[in-house]
């Protein structure tokens, strides 16, 4: 399928994996989900299979995200849901085994970064490296991260957002929180649940973020209906929900990445903070495209603040680049 020994470039996030194949791109985009029957723990799907199973499926059946917060949280489904999807772009036969470079948050410990190593090599990497989340969205928004220049990168994924200020190839000072997508969606079912007495799921979480969500009031106001189960009655009951019932959802969590960002711009170095505030900084990940958050955050620092041109992308991307870069 392909020749000699192929270079694998994995973005292993909370909530999608990108796997990206030298000189080819991007080649695949899949949820970080795994079903699993729970009775005799057979693996019956993975990815965007395994999604669509989630809240649909008798209760036998289970579905598992073996990542939590940027980390391993299920050590064998990681490794299975890397040996799936190396399969899928490499080929069964495995005849050489790809090198891999795997993109990690910038606050997992060393006992967490040998564990995602030594799942890659479970899984049939030849070699497992690592690359640092900021410095992978950095390239991958197309920042020359080797210049003795100051850039800021705010990675938002599912689990982590990691803020760094990027020169000369490495991260000078940085933040990693573990607060991204996925404690959004978490906000919003709790919020929707204490407001108006309704369960909603994750993934009607997700789509009111992402249809009338917003970072801040007067971001946008908009209106959708919302679909659950009444708490008090146990019935279905739809129930309409505007913006700002979400910018309130997610008041807590959006101040605590903007108060990272403050934090961080303290800790730089007053040269590399001059040419921040020259250059701007860049979001980067899912999270990223929250409606208003660039604007926020500038409002917040006075630092002009733009999101990444295609930010889901931009992990994988850079990730690509470092292993192109590399030999």
């Amino acid at each position: 399928m392909f020749g000699m020994s192929t270079s694998v470039g994995i973005d292993l996030g909370t909530a999608n994996v990108l796997v990206y194949v030298k000189g080819k791109g991007i080649v695949l985009r899949e949820p970080s989900v795994v079903a699993v029957d729970k009775e005799n723990d057979a693996i019956l799907a993975i990815g965007e299979e395994a999604r669509e199973m989630i809240g649909r499926t008798p209760g036998n059946i289970v579905a598992i995200k073996p990542l939590r917060d940027g980390v391993i949280s299920d050590y064998d489904m990681t490794e299975a849901m890397i040996r799936h999807f190396l399969e899928k772009v490499v080929g069964r036969s495995f005849l050489f085994r790809p090198r891999v470079m795997i993109c990690v948050p910038t606050g997992v410990t060393v006992v967490e970064k040998k564990a995602v190593q030594e799942a890659a090599e479970q899984a049939g990497a030849k070699t497992a490296e690592l690359i640092e989340e900021p410095i992978a969205a950095a390239l991958g928004a197309g920042i020359d991260i080797a210049e003795p220049i100051g850039s800021m990168v705010i990675d938002i994924g599912g689990g982590t957002c990691d803020v760094a200020v990027i020169s000369l190839g490495g991260i000078v000072c940085g933040d990693s929180l573990r607060i991204a997508g996925n404690q959004f969606d978490k906000d919003i079912e709790t919020f929707i649940k204490k407001r108006h007495n309704l369960m909603i799921g994750e993934r009607t979480a997700e789509n009111i973020k992402t249809e009338i969500g917003a970072a801040y009031q007067e971001a946008r106001n908009l209106k959708m209906d919302v679909r659950g189960r009444d708490v008090v009655t146990g019935l279905p009951k739809t129930i309409e929900v505007v913006t700002d019932d979400v910018v309130e959802a997610l008041r807590d969590s959006v101040d605590k990445i903007v108060d990272s960002v403050k934090k961080v711009l303290e800790k730089t170095p007053p040269e590399l903070a001059a040419d921040i505030m020259d250059r701007g900084i860049i979001l980067t990940g899912g999270g990223a495209m929250l409606y208003g958050l660039a604007e926020l955050i500038r409002k917040e620092t006075d630092i002009p603040t733009s999101v990444a041109d295609d930010p889901l992308s931009c992990v994988a991307l850079g990730t690509g680049k470092a292993l192109e870069a590399s030999k």
